[in-house]
Order: C-alpha cells, then sequence, then structure tokens
C-alpha cells in the first residue's frame, strides 16, 4: 500500500505542476492577444467559472474518492457502482440548474453592477462549462478512489491542451473573449470525453455486470451521505477562491475600468506561483500528522510540524522576496506588453500575501491530519467576509493596490489565526531561531537584489530573458551562502536533498553535487 501511495502521490504531483503551467499559459496567452482591457473581462469570468464549477459539483469528487475507496477494499462493487451513479446525478441535477442561474444573472451583473454591457456574452457562454467539468469531477474522483492517479493526469491535458489551443485560435479569428471563454468550455469537452473513454476501458468495463439494487429512498440516504462529507471540501475551495480570485476582480470590475481590472488579473497568477509548493508540502504533511497522532508519537508529531513550516519557508521565502524585488521586469517578461507593468505595485503587495497563504495552507493540513477538519474551514470563511470589507473600503481609495492590500492583511491575519490554533492543538513549539535564520537569508538576497538596476531586465528581446536568468541564479547563490554564513543548513535538510536527488534522474549528478557541497555546513 505504502509504495501505491508514493507513486500514486508523484504521478499527481507531476499532474498538479503540468496542470499549473498550463493554466499560465492560458492566462499569458489570453492577456498578450487581449490586451489589459480585454483581459479585465476575462477576470471577471474565469472566477465566475471556478466558483460556478465548485458549487455545481458540491465538492464531490473527494468524497466519491473516498467511498469508492472503501467499498473497493471489501469488494462490494455494487456500492462503488452506485457511489459513482449517485453521484452522477448529483453534480448533473447541479450543474444544470447553476449554469442556468449564472446565465439569468449574466445581463445584471453585466449592466447593472460591473457596468460593463462587453461583460455579458463571456458571462452567459461561463454556463457552457459547468455540464462537462462537473462530469469530469466525477471520473476523476473515481479514478482517485482506485488508485489510477494516471487516468486524472491524462483528463487535465486533455482540458489543458484543447484549452489553450481553442482559446488561442478563437481569439485570433476574432471571437475576443467570448473566444477564451468557449476555449475553456472546449477544454473540458474533451477532457470529459477522454474521462468517459478511461473509465469505459476501465472501471466501467469492471463493473458493467453489476446490478444496482437501489431503492429511490436508499439513494436519498446515500446522497446525504455523500454531501455531508463534500460540505467543508466545497466551503473551503469556494472560500479560497473567492478570497484569491472573485472578491478581488469582483469589487475592482464594479469600482475601475476593464484596464485596471486587466492589470490586477495578470499580477494574481503570478503571486501564486509559491502555492505549487505549499501544496506539495501539504499534501505529505496531513497523512503524515494523521499518522503520528494516530501512533501518538508526540516527538514525531514535532517533527513534522516544524519540518513542514521549515520546509515551506525555505523555498517560498526567497521566492517572494525575489517577486517583489522584481516585480516590473516579471510582468514586463511574461506579458511582453509593457503595459502590464502597471500592475507591478499589485504583484509586491499579493507576493507577501502569498507568503502568509502559503503558511495559511500548510497549517490547514496539518489541522486536517490532526483531526479537526472545520478549523481551517471556519478561519478562511471569516477570512473571506474581512476581505470582502476592506476590499469595499480600499479599492475605491486606492485602486488595484488596495485590493491586494486587503487581501495581504486577510492572508496575515488567517495566517496567524490558524498557525496559533494548530500549534496549540498539536502541543508544539515552532523553532523560531531556525525560521529567523531563513528569513535573516532572504532578506540580505532581497538587499543584494535591490542594488541591479531593474533598467537592464527591461532592455529588448531576447536579451531581458537571459539577463533575467543570470539575476535568478545570482539570487539562489546569494540565498544559499547567506543561510551557510547565518548557520541556517541543518542535518535534516541534507537528507531531505538526498531523497529529493535520487528522484531528478539526469539532474542526479549535480544534485549530488550540491550535497556534498552543503553537507560541509551542516550542522
Amino acid at each position: 500500500m505504502s509504495s501505491k501511495i508514493a507513486r500514486g502521490s508523484i504521478i499527481m504531483m507531476f499532474g498538479y505542476f503540468i496542470f499549473r503551467i498550463g493554466g499560465y499559459i492560458y492566462r499569458f496567452s489570453t492577456a498578450y492577444l487581449l490586451g489589459p482591457a480585454g483581459f479585465g473581462i476575462l477576470n471577471l469570468a474565469l472566477p465566475t467559472q471556478q466558483i460556478l464549477i465548485q458549487i455545481a459539483s458540491g465538492g464531490m469528487p473527494p468524497a466519491i474518492a473516498k467511498h469508492v475507496s472503501e467499498y473497493s477494499a471489501k469488494g462490494d462493487e455494487e456500492m462503488v457502482k452506485q457511489v459513482i451513479h449517485t453521484s452522477l446525478k448529483i453534480v448533473i441535477i447541479l450543474g444544470l440548474f447553476f449554469s442556468l442561474v449564472i446565465f439569468l444573472l449574466a445581463d445584471p451583473l453585466a449592466n447593472g453592477y460591473f457596468h460593463k454591457p462587453e461583460a455579458a456574452l463571456p458571462l452567459k457562454l461561463v454556463a457552457l462549462i459547468t455540464p462537462f467539468s462537473v462530469v469530469v469531477g466525477v471520473f476523476r474522483g473515481a479514478f482517485q478512489g482506485i488508485f489510477q492517479m494516471g487516468n486524472i493526469v491524462i483528463t487535465k491535458a486533455f482540458e489543458q491542451v484543447f484549452m489553450i489551443s481553442s482559446a488561442i485560435i478563437l481569439i485570433l479569428v476574432g471571437f475576443y473573449v467570448a473566444g477564451a471563454v468557449i476555449g475553456t468550455a472546449i477544454g473540458f469537452l474533451f477532457s470529459a470525453l477522454a474521462g468517459y473513454y478511461l473509465y469505459r476501458r476501465g472501471l466501467g468495463k469492471r463493473l458493467k455486470d453489476v446490478k444496482l439494487s437501489f431503492s429511490i429512498k436508499d439513494e436519498l440516504a446515500l446522497t446525504k451521505v455523500l454531501v455531508i462529507f463534500a460540505f467543508p471540501v466545497l466551503i473551503t475551495g469556494l472560500a479560497e477562491t473567492a478570497l484569491f480570485d472573485l472578491i478581488g476582480n469582483y469589487i475592482v470590475g464594479a469600482y475601475m475600468v476593464s484596464e485596471q481590472l486587466g492589470f490586477y488579473g495578470a499580477a494574481t497568477p503570478i503571486a501564486r506561483l509559491p502555492l505549487i509548493i505549499s501544496t506539495a508540502v501539504a499534501t505529505a504533511v496531513l497523512p503524515a500528522t494523521a499518522e503520528a497522532v494516530g501512533l501518538e508519537n508526540r516527538h514525531v508529531l514535532k517533527t513534522y510540524v516544524n519540518q513542514s513550516y521549515r520546509y515551506v519557508s525555505l523555498l517560498v521565502l526567497p521566492m517572494c522576496v525575489g517577486t517583489f524585488v522584481f516585480a516590473t521586469p516579471i510582468m514586463k517578461l511574461l506579458y511582453i506588453n509593457p503595459a502590464y507593468m502597471n500592475g507591478a505595485a499589485a504583484l509586491q503587495i499579493l507576493s507577501i500575501g502569498m507568503l502568509f497563504f502559503t503558511i495559511y495552507t500548510v497549517s490547514s493540513s496539518i489541522a486536517q491530519g490532526l483531526g479537526k477538519p472545520y478549523l481551517p474551514m471556519t478561519i478562511l470563511t471569516l477570512g473571506v467576509i474581512l476581505d470582502v470589507a476592506l476590499s469595499v473600503y480600499l479599492i475605491p481609495i486606492y485602486g488595484i493596490t488596495g485590493a491586494a492590500t486587503a487581501t495581504t492583511i486577510t492572508a496575515f491575519l488567517i495566517m496567524i489565526s490558524i498557525v496559533w490554533k494548530t500549534l496549540q492543538v498539536a502541543d508544539v513549539k515552532l523553532q523560531y531561531k531556525d525560521l529567523t535564520k531563513i528569513i535573516l537569508a532572504a532578506l540580505i538576497m532581497g538587499a543584494v537584489l535591490l542594488l541591479i538596476p531593474q533598467s537592464i531586465l527591461l532592455i529588448a528581446i531576447p536579451l531581458n530573458y537571459i539577463v533575467f536568468a543570470f539575476a535568478v541564479i545570482l539570487a539562489a547563490i546569494i540565498y544559499i551562502v547567506a543561510l551557510i554564513l547565518l548557520g541556517g543548513i541543518k542535518n535534516n535538510d541534507i537528507t531531505a536533498l538526498r531523497k529529493l536527488g535520487n528522484k531528478a534522474g539526469p539532474l542526479k549528478g549535480l544534485f549530488n553535487k550540491l550535497i556534498l557541497l552543503l553537507e560541509r555546513f551542516a550542522h
């Protein structure tokens, strides 16, 4: 079982990384093709799409995975099939209902709230996406339940390839923002087709001859079980999307012109890049924490908790500091159009906010591993309420920097709240001395980077990309040297690097050389 979990985790991490990269390609390409104003309108449709998909799926994929896994292990094939069939009915009904709701709300939102009639069609087209996306969610939940993680990655690959290619083609032939939204719908359509094919040739084939004997009463009882399990997942997902996409975009959209919304929408995905790292750590720490609690091993629990915060800080802090220092050239490098540099100040503020949220993410997984799943949900929900209040106050005064400030303040407060409560529940004290060394090393790196004239990063293509690559390498060297001088390298870090190096493939030799160098300074 352990090898199956390890293999599945690696596959999912690879898939998650590809999914993120695909999302960035979609945003960067549409931002370039549409320009700030068109991209601003698209950033009203995208968070609406995400919220609609989450509500329509009802948080069902994790519930499906859990119950399919349990019944499959027991050999109860009828229940496996019934869970999938019942879940499909739930999400299809919810998907169609909420698709109709957003279609009917599109004109009032575009004309009455945003005062942007051009947003009406893209918002209406979001309704096309939901039926396909919720069906994909059911298939992915079923695949996860029987550890067919490769199938999940395949469906994501179909989604990304067709979404990006269709959006670019449709924009180029003149469909503008509507083309970008239709491209997303096409991506989910092909993902659903791929999921159906993989299901029919795998799990569906296995369940083909299984007869279902559930009455309506029995199916309603199963629906209740699935919904109860899915509810906290749904609320947490909605709160996270609202906090980092919906609230800022919707309130900026209501008070400011489309170009400003485009600048803000360009800054947010870059700021979220560190979430790839925190998600990876969070994925690992949840089962590890649960295991330590189950074994009642306080020493192991303390080690896991402190290592989680340490590893996230080691990687995310320099990323956030580097993003803060180089915000303006980063916007130019990624979006090419110099107009997007107007979002640099918002990116600087959001880079700090994302540091706070990455720590929240890890704390959330620790709390779930400790058996407190409603703790992060409650804190995040309260954070959404606070973010709305701050955004309504700050955005009319400070524009998109006000939106970024509201998000960052909220992220700081939810981070403080959950870290405090999680450490209290775990009865663990943080190793503040080690964390301080990491903070100082990142600040030293940032101070040195400030000496680099940013004008050399804004020169002509492709020299600007080459210079930026050298700046990133220089930043990494400065950070590692600062860590060494401050005594911030630990023996546990070397052990973790060695394990990572063993899985680095062609880069294994380079990893081993770096490990041998750092090992001299570890303590």
